[in-house]
């Protein structure tokens, strides 16, 4: 049975910080910010700025919901390492809710879909793996992600019915990394002895 105590939700796998908290099963508060960079140094204040202005504290969390992805992979890994800290220092559950999963909320059987670099899209149909298509070879009917705003809302009401005992959030990665390994060769490590 869901809580009734406050869940926060939210997610910065794209060009945005937003957040929501949902309570006694409606959303209370939500906010989101546009941005290609920064959500590091953002995320924090403005969870803080959101609680704050609905009057709840650190403590009167219930869980955490956090968005896995797919998207940016350094977006990503902001968000679940801060619901992982959170969630150790609350002594609460955080869990990962991944935007296909926050798309399929209202529509079990939608063809969920994530913009993708490239002219790319990251598909999942219900009942299959995820994965990266051309966009052109997505086919149609696609279920795009809500605005952000939205989507850390739908985070915090799929957070509020999961399981709060599985594993800590994990980022949703579907391809590999753009990033390649240094090509100089490492330093040498002296022993002391």
């Amino acid at each position: 049975m869901p809580s009734d105590r406050p869940i926060l939700g939210f997610d910065t796998s794209a060009a945005h910080c937003a957040a929501a908290l949902l309570s006694g099963g409606r959303i209370v508060a939500q906010t989101t910010e546009e941005m290609g960079r920064g959500q590091a140094e953002r995320l924090f204040p403005l969870l803080e700025e959101l609680l704050a202005g609905a009057g709840i504290g650190w403590a009167d969390l219930d869980r955490i919901g956090v968005g896995i992805g797919p998207g940016n992979f350094t977006g990503i890994r902001i968000s679940v390492a801060a619901a992982r800290g959170l969630a150790l220092s609350l002594d609460i559950p955080a869990i990962g809710i991944s935007t296909f999963d926050a798309i399929r909320l209202d529509d079990p059987q939608a063809r969920a879909a994530v913009p993708a670099p490239r002219d790319h899209v990251y598909l999942q149909a219900p009942g299959t793996a995820p994965v990266l298509l051309p966009l052109t070879e997505a086919g149609a009917p696609l279920v795009l992600p809500p605005a952000p705003d939205v989507l850390a809302a739908q985070i915090a009401r799929a957070a509020a019915t999961a399981p709060a005992d599985g594993p800590p959030p994990a980022p949703l990665y579907i391809r590999a990394a753009d990033a390649a390994p240094s090509r100089d060769a490492p330093p040498v490590i002296l022993d002391d002895a």
